[in-house]
Order: C-alpha cells, then sequence, then structure tokens
C-alpha cells in the first residue's frame, strides 16, 4: 500500500506498476466529462492528470485527486494535503481515519451527488473505498429485497394479437413473408423488471464486485446479482443516472440511483480480455472542498442563506469574462461574497502575506466592485500540523469610489478533527458520531465570523 498526499512526498515506481502510465492516459480520455475534468480546459488535454510519472528519478506522486488506485493487487492511497506531515509515517488506522474525514465531507456535498444516507461504516479493516461499497450494497440488497423496482418501457414483440399498435412495415417483411402471419409484431409499453435503471445496478454492482476485497462486502452485492439475475447486462453512464426519476412509491431507490452515479461519474476501470487491470475511484480536492462548505453552510446553519455560484454578472461590459463567486452569503441583514481556496496558508510565520494569493485578492476585489459588495470573505482549510485556525483582514480603498472601503477577511475553517486520527476504528460507528465535535465546531467558527459582525453593522 502507499500513501500518496497531494502535490507532497513521494514514492517508488514499483516493477508491479509497468503499463499503469499507459492505462491511466487511456482512461483519462475515455472519462466521463463531468465538470470536475472539464475545467480550466481539462478537457483539451490529452494526457493524464492523477499521477505524476517523475521517470528521471523513477518515482512517483500525485496531482490534485483525492481516492484510490487499485492496480494489478496494488492499492495507491490518494490523500488530502491538509494532512501531511513530512516527519510522519501514517499507519493503516490514520489512513483510514483520513479517508473517514473524506466520506464527511462527502455527506454535505451538492453538486457532487453523495447519497443522503446514514449508516455505520462497518468493519474496523474498511477502507474509504470498501466503506462506499458497504453503504451501497448494503442499502441496495436490504431494498431489493423488498422492493422490486418495475417501470414502464417500450417494448417490441411478436404477439398472437394485437397491443399497442401494429408495426405494420415489419409485419409484412418479417412475417407475412415468412409465412409466420398470425405472428403479430407489435410495439407497447411494458411494466418490466428488466429496466434501464435496474441494468445500471446490475452493472454498477458486477464493476464493483469485481474489485472489493471484503468479504461482507462480496456477500451483499452477491446478493445483488443474484436478483437481478435476469435482467440484461449492459454498460452504463452516470448520464443514464441523471436522467432517471422516480414517483413516491418507488423514493427509496434515489438513494441507490445517487450512488450509481457517485461510482459512475468518479470511478475509473479499464478492462482487457475481461480481466479487471486498473480501478480508480478520484475526487479532485478543491472541488469536494467548495462543495463541502456550501452544503454545510445551507443545511446546518439556519440564519444564513447560501447560493453556489452565481453567475449572472461580467467584469466587462461586452460579457466576455463571467465572474463566479463560490458562495452568495445573505443573512437578515446584509449580503456578502464568500469564496473557498483549497490551500495550505498560514504555514510560514515569515510570510507578511501569509500564503495568501495575490491573484486572489485580485480576484475578490473584482468581485466587491462588480457585485457591488464592500465585504468579501476567503474560507481556507486547516492543516494537520496548525495547532489553531488563523485568520487576517485586510482593508482596501476604491479611489474611483471616493475611497469607500472594501474588507477582505481571510479564514481558516476547523475540518479536521485531530484527535481523531489517534483514535482506533470502531465496528458499527456512524460518521455523524465521529465528527460531532467538529460538526460543531465549524458551526461556531462560521457564525462567530459571519453572524455577529453582521448584525452589529446593521
Amino acid at each position: 500500500m502507499i500513501n500518496l498526499f497531494e502535490y507532497q512526498n513521494k514514492a517508488d515506481i514499483q516493477a508491479s506498476f509497468d503499463g499503469l502510465e499507459g492505462f491511466l492516459d487511456e482512461i483519462w480520455n475515455s472519462r466521463e466529462k463531468n465538470s470536475f475534468y472539464a475545467e480550466n480546459g481539462n478537457d483539451k488535454i490529452e494526457s493524464q492528470r492523477f499521477l505524476q510519472f517523475i521517470h528521471k528519478s523513477n518515482e512517483l506522486k500525485s496531482n490534485k485527486y483525492v481516492g484510490v488506485i487499485h492496480y494489478e493487487g496494488n492499492k495507491i492511497n490518494l490523500l488530502p494535503k491538509i494532512f501531511f506531515d513530512s516527519e510522519k509515517e501514517y499507519t493503516t488506522n490514520e489512513v483510514n481515519q483520513i479517508q473517514n474525514h473524506i466520506l464527511w465531507w462527502l455527506s454535505y456535498c451538492r453538486k457532487i451527488k453523495f447519497p443522503n444516507y446514514q449508516a455505520s461504516l462497518g468493519s474496523t479493516k474498511s477502507d474509504f473505498f470498501e466503506v462506499l461499497i458497504y453503504l451501497f450494497s448494503k442499502y441496495t440488497r436490504a431494498l431489493l429485497n423488498t422492493s422490486i423496482y418495475q417501470q414502464y418501457e417500450e417494448v417490441n414483440r411478436e404477439l398472437s394479437f394485437i397491443k399497442g399498435r401494429l408495426n405494420t412495415n415489419e409485419y409484412i417483411t418479417e412475417n407475412l413473408r415468412k409465412g409466420k402471419w398470425h405472428k403479430l409484431n407489435c410495439t407497447y409499453d411494458a411494466f418490466v423488471f428488466d429496466n434501464e435503471f435496474n441494468r445500471i445496478i446490475k452493472y454498477v454492482t458486477t464493476i464493483l464486485f469485481n474489485v472489493t476485497s471484503s468479504q461482507d462486502n462480496k456477500k451483499n452485492l452477491r446478493e445483488i446479482l443474484f436478483i437481478l439475475d435476469e435482467v440484461s447486462d449492459e454498460r452504463a453512464t452516470a448520464k443514464q443516472c441523471s436522467r432517471i426519476s422516480f414517483n413516491p412509491m418507488f423514493g427509496e431507490f434515489e438513494t441507490v440511483r445517487d450512488y450509481c452515479q457517485l461510482f459512475l461519474t468518479n470511478c475509473i476501470s479499464f478492462d482487457y480480455k475481461n480481466d479487471l487491470k486498473l480501478f480508480a475511484f478520484l475526487l479532485p480536492m478543491e472541488y469536494v472542498f467548495e462543495d463541502f462548505i456550501f452544503g454545510f453552510i445551507d443545511k446546518e446553519l439556519d440564519d444564513i442563506t447560501a447560493k453556489a455560484q452565481r453567475s449572472d454578472t461580467y467584469l466587462d461590459e461586452g460579457k466576455a469574462f463571467n465572474l463566479k463567486p463560490d458562495l452568495w452569503l445573505k443573512t437578515d441583514c446584509k449580503s456578502l461574497i464568500a469564496d473557498t481556496k483549497y490551500k495550505i496558508v498560514y504555514s510560514d510565520e515569515k510570510d507578511p502575506k501569509k500564503g495568501i494569493s495575490q491573484n486572489d485578492l485580485y480576484q475578490m476585489l473584482a468581485y466587491a466592485v462588480r457585485f457591488e459588495v464592500d465585504e468579501i470573505i476567503l474560507f481556507y482549510p486547516n492543516t494537520i500540523k496548525q495547532g489553531q485556525e488563523e485568520e487576517t483582514e485586510l482593508t482596501i480603498k476604491d479611489a474611483f469610489a471616493d475611497g469607500k472601503e472594501i474588507s477582505i477577511r481571510a479564514f481558516q475553517l476547523p475540518i479536521i478533527n485531530r484527535e481523531l486520527l489517534e483514535l482506533d476504528l470502531m465496528t458499527k460507528t456512524y460518521l455523524s458520531e465521529l465528527f460531532e465535535l467538529t460538526r460543531q465546531e465549524l458551526i461556531n467558527k462560521i457564525e462567530k465570523i459571519l453572524l455577529p459582525k453582521l448584525h452589529v453593522a446593521n
């Protein structure tokens, strides 16, 4: 097992990794062009951006993606840089707890379709990816044991009576011409078990069954495949999942759909002669951080209304440069803009800028001018090496607006539970229990940042 932190440490390229770079290049080019990969022109890049292969020193380094890669019996954990400590050797338990942080962040995400389903994390030996499979397989198996999803689909069949509409051309050319005049070629809607959604479930289940190493997961997935035995085997895509909706009678299947979409959007597999050589579940961490903060404020803070990426304002009059702040926040008193920056700041005490990018400040100033707000908030994550969260406040005077003051404040948010890394994983533990203290600390921090000052100012 190899642990790589975003842009931080390196690992030797093992002999068993022969062919890995080529596989990653191929799956990068065949990946689904979802919003993660299409941003910043990534859809035009042909070489993979998941890992860096430094051939001169025969080393491997991770980029901005977090998750897990399985290749030829090897596992590479890609972990968030905010947990990196160069003086530390991470145990399996600590890695699992880091991955539980990712799961907790994902539980608040809205754009990344993370299923809204609370379940215990299962075995103490489970890692990030196995936990996801466990949650999916446990819920889906239990649901299919009590409820079978059926839906109307258009069916073409030969019948002895007319049902739906008679396909006249096909009946003449295929039936009358061949002496099967008594068989009628009809098209009709049927309430069928072998439908698109069940085929998606079966496809996702088959992929996961081939990559999981947990016997509990294999047992759950095997039962799902047994129930869906009569369903056709077809490849599926995340786009298919996004098109599926349910009536209230089948509302519980929305969670299964969301899991399938999550796996199909972020999982990458490469089949070679029906032998699964590579499997990866990867997420861009900067996108996760942005989505987590929005979802957290939206769910946990009733006094603040959050809107994600308002995009109706442009920097120029010709509307060529669109401004998209991460968050538009509103309280009873005031509106302001917040931007999430997944960067390590305040790590160098000698740095007068505290690690805050000058480009970030220019961007915030443009937001303040065009959105006509006088307060901008920058949210950064805290890190494992810093004992407390830091903050900075800058004031900029707009000479073109009679010296109007624009306040730009930067804060680190407590999204890491440091004590958790020292604790052993417990069986049947819930994410909500593990992170209850962190949840309350984050609520208090955001309220302290936003609500008191907004109320005083007005």
